[in-house]
């Protein structure tokens, strides 16, 4: 069942190609079919004082990995 997040916030996922986790949480997303943009400029990851990825834009709050990936179990099980 797929879900989108509230009030259309629009969603932005920062992460780097290589990335394991990235590749985690962008199949995680995929999955529930919620759309969202990718960002993959390191060089404005790093202006903004980024310095881990992936990081997961949701309404303009940024959720790192763990964080990234509770919220979706959490829009999962509320949509059971």
């Amino acid at each position: 069942m797929a879900f989108a997040p509230e009030g259309g916030d629009k969603l932005n996922i920062l992460y780097s190609t290589g990335c394991p986790r990235c590749k985690q949480l962008v199949k995680m997303l995929d999955k529930h079919n919620i759309n969202y943009t990718t960002i993959t400029d390191t060089d404005q990851m790093l202006r903004e004082g980024l310095t881990e990825v992936p990081v997961l834009e949701v309404g303009g709050i940024r959720l790192g990995y763990q964080e990234a990936m509770d919220w979706l179990m959490q829009k999962e099980n509320n949509n059971k």
